[in-house]
């Protein structure tokens, strides 16, 4: 088990041997505060602990102020190129910016985000993807240049007296990404945000991100991070903490649904999503079965703690391995949502 250096973002403690934090990133303008802190605070509710929103802009900046004034978690601001947004958004109390050095170019200008990052206890995350590498590195095999990527940039600002640091070496590949995040933890001790960028819709990033983020987190190699999904960025938290869950790392709930065949009595699919989003931030271990039939029915679901069956008339209802009784569909769908809300008091 690696041991890593630890980050305060906010309240939020990363590394040191701290459970692996869950982040997120809004798709809003974050000139728009309204949209924005509704997305963060739909996060939050979901179980997000740290979230990203981008900056590109001063203006995006000075919003940060009014944005923190209406959440309850830590704000990372997205930066590129112009150092002085960072300056800005650390003015107006951002808890951890996420730059890529190289692109900012002028060492002088590094030099004045960490003199106020210093000054105000605020960690900059070096974020290398393979998208953006240095043309000098790229004769080297890619999970090395991208690794030396971001180490080079570490070593920029640690010339500058700043430790307070955070890496993230991410490609679309999510085997490279596994390399080079090894490859990194070999060098340095500072916490490792791990994810798979660019990983696509939610097929392509649940796969790509269940290889790479389980294989790092089985090499004690993870202190945070994000499953990468484009579109609604709920999905990414409520992914990320059913991925901790099922590696046993978190208590959170588990619902178990059928495959649906031609003997699925109603949308078994519709249900079982609408449940997993109502219970996706509770953290109590609990097992909901939603089988579209009741061929295997309570057999099927005997392990769960509460579910239900479809049968010809409705839904068949079961607690702990015992039916409590046959109800219409509506009927059943609101008794079995009573039963978890009383599981997880």
């Amino acid at each position: 088990m690696r041991a890593s250096k630890m980050v305060k973002v906010g309240d939020i403690s990363i590394g040191g041997g701290n459970p692996i934090v869950i982040q997120s990133m809004t798709n809003t303008d974050t000139r728009d505060v309204e949209k924005t802190v509704e997305q963060i605070n739909n996060l939050v509710r979901t179980g997000c602990e740290i979230v990203r929103v981008s900056l590109p802009d001063l203006e995006c900046a000075k919003k940060v102020k009014e944005i923190k004034e209406r959440i309850s978690v830590p704000l990372v601001g997205d930066i590129h190129f112009d150092y002085r947004i960072a300056i800005e958004s650390i003015k107006n109390g951002i808890d951890k910016i996420r730059i890529n050095p190289g692109n900012i170019r002028d060492p002088s200008k590094v030099l004045e985000i960490v003199k106020i990052a210093k000054e105000r206890s605020v960690p900059i995350r070096v974020g290398a993807n393979t998208g953006s590498l240095p043309k000098d590195l790229e004769h080297l095999p890619r999970e090395q240049a991208l690794g030396e990527a971001a180490l080079r940039e570490v070593k920029l600002l640690e010339k500058h007296g700043f430790n307070d640091i955070v890496i993230s070496v991410k490609s679309s590949d999510a085997i490279e990404t596994i390399q080079a995040n090894r490859y990194v933890a070999k060098q340095v001790d500072y916490p490792l945000h791990v994810g798979v960028t660019e990983a696509g819709t939610i097929y392509n990033s649940l796969i790509k991100s269940s290889i790479a983020l389980s294989t790092l987190i089985m090499d004690g190699l993870v202190d945070t991070l994000r499953i990468s999904i484009s579109g609604n960025p709920v999905n990414e938290v409520i992914s990320a903490r059913k991925l901790l869950t099922f590696l046993h790392l978190r208590e959170g709930p588990d619902v178990v649904a059928c495959p649906t065949c031609a003997r699925s009595v109603f949308d078994v699919e519709k249900v079982a999503l609408a449940i997993e989003e109502k219970i996706a931030k509770i953290d109590k271990k609990i097992t909901v079965s939603v089988l579209g039939c009741i061929v295997n029915g309570i057999g099927e679901g005997k392990e769960a703690d509460v579910g239900i069956a479809g049968t010809k008339g409705g839904v068949v209802l079961f607690y702990k391995g015992q039916i409590v009784g046959t109800y219409p569909y509506e009927e059943g769908i609101n008794k079995l949502e009573e039963y978890v809300k009383e599981l997880t008091k």
